[in-house]
């Protein structure tokens, strides 16, 4: 029998997969504008462990780590280099392949980039906006509204009010509540970005 912690309950239970004998894992993986330090190794080695343990034990095991290609810092890193985001991150993904090699970790079964993957992320975010859970600000970002999922912060066990510790708003950010998050944010005409139901994006 495997016992794991479960987080929202806060105790050690039974483990029990949604459909017998398979395993689904899904692991963030790396922001791809620097190379890798000592906690994103520790990720890799840790789930590689999880991964071979369950495969040992019999389980059908799909394991699934993303990378994140599109973000500020990649932009801002690629700029400042004068090089195209692309190329930037595709040279730190090798980078994080050859660690990974030397760690003698098993690469994942699937490895999505957020950039091949855009069109889900316009659909889910449709989604969300169609629910009430999401909201376009006069900007053209995206928020997530905490206010509107009233089961947001269960799972860390944070109340409402205490999530507005730290919460700010940076300059430019049209939010409604402090906590909210990005989804899509807004890029000028000349910028990276990708066509969007909110502007060019």
């Amino acid at each position: 029998m495997l016992n794991i912690y479960n987080s929202l309950t806060q105790t050690k239970e039974e483990f029990k997969p949604i459909n017998e004998g398979k395993i689904g894992i899904y692991v963030c993986g790396i922001t791809t504008y620097d190379y890798l330090h000592l906690g994103h190794a520790r990720m890799m080695v840790a789930f590689d462990v999880v991964t071979r343990y369950l495969r040992a034990r019999g389980y059908e095991v799909s394991y699934v780590r993303n990378i994140t290609d599109i973000d500020d810092k990649i932009l801002n890193r690629a700029k400042h280099n004068g090089e195209l985001f692309s190329d930037l991150t595709d040279r730190f993904i090798d980078a994080m392949h050859e660690d990974e090699a030397a760690l003698a970790v098993l690469p994942p079964d699937v490895e999505p980039r957020a950039t091949g993957h855009i069109n889900e992320i316009v659909d889910m975010i449709k989604l969300l906006i169609e629910k009430d859970m999401a909201y376009r600000a006069d900007n053209g970002d995206v928020y997530f509204s905490v206010m509107n999922f009233p089961n947001y912060g269960k799972l860390s066990k944070k109340k409402m009010d205490e999530l507005l510790d730290g919460a700010r708003i940076e300059v430019g950010e049209l939010k409604k509540d402090p906590r909210d998050f990005v989804l899509w944010k807004s890029s000028p005409d000349d910028g990276v970005g990708w066509d969007s139901p909110w502007g060019y994006v």
